[in-house]
């Protein structure tokens, strides 16, 4: 048997775990690596997986890496330093295109949380109070609006160029890459950026503070259609398409942790969610910023990991676009339903 690097990365913590009891050899832990972008609510499912004990329940030594933008788990996917990644759907599609095929394996957000637009607090009270009105400004230069986004290429990069290409306005902003929240609240408060792309976390933030306003919030009825069309895969586990093939117990047991979770969010109060995470991952975060992002999913959608044909061509809009370059791909050359819908039939 050859062993590649990929499946040392999934079963070498197991040698070291593994010790002879008389009669019998222990049962191996399999180690799996889960990779995202900030410590965000956004990315609360694995941490919630995790203090759960849903992963070490399903035979599992987690680990969960973190990075300061969505494209982190991406990028540590693609050089075989995580197993598994969450984030945007269109990292998956991404990578794909660039010769490392992979599998959407479920959603855990089907309206886009991050997809929000906050302008100065300056330019809020002025009157630019909505997306129309951002992309008709000019700085005193005579430049463009600049917007930042975490990334170029992030999912807020993604779906904040949709909302002003949907809407003609594609040619009146600049767009850069402004990090997390330790930059881009001060470059809006400094007005270097006159908006940015924010989830609900940074909204409560940014506004208690006097840095900015939301025009554009998807948490509103109609808001995230209206552009959109309906859900969409927004956030969602994937992995390379080569783990799958090589341990599907693995990818099994990771699919059916990560909808424990799910299922068990959807049945509990925002606060009890917020009180299992904040004192491990967001202690230093205000407690309603916080409390806004965890109760955005379950306010919006049904919150139970599937990815129809339908959705999935409704992204096929923000996806496949100039800019992009992600050439378009089948549903069923990149999303895999069987594990959620086994874990489903498991944990009914």
């Amino acid at each position: 048997m050859t062993i590649t690097r990929r499946h040392a990365l999934a079963s070498g913590a197991a040698f070291a775990g593994t010790s002879l009891l008389p009669g019998r050899l222990r049962a191996e832990t399999k180690s799996a690596t889960v990779a995202f972008g900030p410590v965000s609510p956004v990315y609360a499912i694995s941490m919630i997986a995790e203090l759960k004990g849903y992963f070490k329940d399903e035979g599992l030594d987690s680990k969960l890496l973190t990075g300061n933008s969505g494209t982190f788990g991406r990028q540590t996917l693609a050089a075989d330093q995580a197993l598994f990644a969450h984030g945007d759907a269109s990292h998956p599609l991404q990578l794909t295109a660039r010769g490392k095929p992979c599998k959407i394996l479920l959603a855990t957000e089907m309206v886009c949380s991050y997809a929000n637009i906050v302008v100065r607090q300056d330019l809020y009270e002025s009157g630019l109070t909505s997306v129309e009105k951002l992309a008709a400004y000019k700085r005193t230069d005579g430049a463009k609006p600049v917007v930042a986004a975490t990334a170029i290429g992030s999912g807020t990069w993604v779906y904040g160029t949709y909302v002003f290409e949907s809407r003609g306005l594609g040619d009146r902003v600049n767009w850069v890459a402004g990090g997390g929240p330790n930059t881009m609240f001060p470059s809006l408060q400094t007005k270097q950026f006159d908006a940015i792309m924010a989830p609900p976390s940074w909204i409560v933030e940014i506004e208690k503070k006097g840095f900015g306003k939301v025009i554009y919030d998807t948490s509103k009825p109609g808001i995230f259609e209206k552009d959109f069309g309906g859900t969409v895969p927004v956030l969602v586990i994937y992995a390379l398409a080569d783990t799958v093939e090589q341990d599907k117990a693995l990818v099994q047991a990771v699919v059916n942790a990560i909808y424990r979770a799910m299922a068990w969010v959807k049945a509990t109060p925002v606060a009890e969610v917020q009180a299992l995470v904040a004192p491990k991952y967001f202690a230093g975060i205000d407690p309603d910023a916080v409390s806004a992002e965890l109760g955005f999913d379950t306010s919006t959608w049904a919150y139970d990991g599937s990815i129809d044909k339908a959705s999935y061509a409704r992204g096929a809009k923000p996806w496949y676009r100039k800019g992009t370059d992600i050439p378009e791909m089948k549903y069923e050359d990149i999303v895999d339903p069987s594990f959620l819908a086994a874990a489903k039939a498991k944990y009914k």
